[in-house]
């Protein structure tokens, strides 16, 4: 069984990916729907939206009731082997259930739910339940996983697997072959750092000595900082030169890498705390054969290598990623050797597949453990 806030969000392709490729009978229920036609998952959402109510109100010990009890009558009526609960916040609300009902239960931490300090400075007694409680921690990066040991994670059952990117849709990329565009995907929020970004591509553009094709910025995603990010532009006077697409599919988005030279993102810590596990659209585009210009970051550099299959600079650091971004816009033909490097290494470590099967040997561990 899975528990997870949400499935229509945009940015919840990791979630769904999970659903369609474990190797198990899955039955999934979300925070976030209510059908009025189907009774059990309108009281999961009907108890997950009281028990966020009651964290607001910092009730936090009674917020895990309602859930859990909702919780209880699935595990009951369903009977599954394990219980996977999508992010921490979502696995607080359910955890007393394993207690209940000997079930184990497997919580799988993303990024702001281990990171973000109005989470963690609300959320850390309840954290340690629930670290006592999981049979198994799934996170994304090395540093994630050092917060959730020090909060009592099972050192022995916290797999580290970023999500990986998906084999089937991202490759074809020939950055030596393309002009020189490089491409941000990712939501305009504080920790994927789009303002720094544009800032770094508006020092490249100042540079001489870049060839006589222009360079080119493209933009991917949307979120709060798009209109800060348009004004910025127009200020810099690069709205010919920076152009924002908006939300693409993921296959436009393996289309917009196979025309780019290499790929962007300056991820950083925000200013609440929040910070990436192991950015998918990192893997995506080296699994497409793109160069990354990316920063020192959570688990970013566990894939990308610096000097080997990208470039890797300091957080605000804008000189160095207008630096890095200038050597692959000058050198076709170094942003495809890097590129050529990347590919490899994600196809042989960073896939979805190899993700799954990372979690699917976790879950099965679990329960046989469940079962001795």
């Amino acid at each position: 069984m899975v528990l997870a806030p949400s499935r229509r969000a945009a940015s919840e392709t990791f979630v769904r990916a999970n659903l369609e490729g474990l190797p198990f009978a899955v039955t999934a229920f979300f925070g976030d729907e209510f059908p009025l036609n189907e009774p059990w998952r309108l009281a999961y959402g009907l108890a997950i939206l009281l028990s966020k109510v009651l964290t607001r109100l910092r009730l936090l010990r009674l917020a895990a009731w309602p859930a859990s009890c909702i919780t209880w009558l699935l595990v009951r009526r369903h009977q599954p082997d394990v219980v996977m609960v999508e992010f921490g916040f979502e696995a607080v609300r359910v955890m007393e259930v394993c207690g209940w009902s000997q079930v184990p239960l497997v919580v799988h931490f993303r990024g702001s739910d281990a990171s973000a300090r109005h989470r963690l400075e609300l959320l850390r007694g309840r954290y340690r339940r629930l670290m006592r409680l999981a049979s198994g921690v799934i996170v994304k990066s090395q540093p994630m996983a050092e917060t959730l040991l020090a909060l009592g994670a099972p050192a022995e059952r916290l797999l580290i697997s970023p999500s990986g990117a998906n084999s089937a849709l991202f490759g074809g990329s020939r950055p030596a072959a393309v002009g020189p565009v490089l491409l941000a995907v990712g939501r305009f929020v504080e920790k994927k750092g789009p303002l720094f970004t544009i800032r770094a591509f508006a020092q490249l553009s100042q540079q001489g000595g870049v060839g006589h094709d222009q360079p080119q910025l493209w933009m991917v995603g949307d979120g709060p900082l798009l209109e800060q990010a348009r004004a910025l532009i127009n200020s810099l006077e690069l709205s010919e030169r920076v152009h924002l697409l908006g939300v693409r599919s993921q296959n436009e988005v393996a289309e917009l890498m196979r025309a780019a030279r290499a790929f962007v993102q300056h991820s950083l810590v925000a200013s609440d705390g929040d910070s990436e596990g192991s950015p998918v659209a990192v893997m995506e585009a080296q699994l497409s054969g793109l160069p990354v210009v990316a920063t020192r970051h959570a688990g970013i550099p566990e894939v990308v290598i610096d000097g080997e299959t990208g470039f890797l600079v300091d957080e605000q650091d804008v000189a160095g990623m207008a630096a890095a971004m200038a050597q692959l816009v000058a050198q076709p033909q170094l942003a495809a050797r890097l590129g050529e490097c990347g590919r490899r290494r994600v196809q042989e470590s960073f896939t979805i597949d190899h993700h799954l099967r990372q979690v699917s040997a976790l879950l099965l561990e679990v329960i046989e453990a469940s079962q001795r």
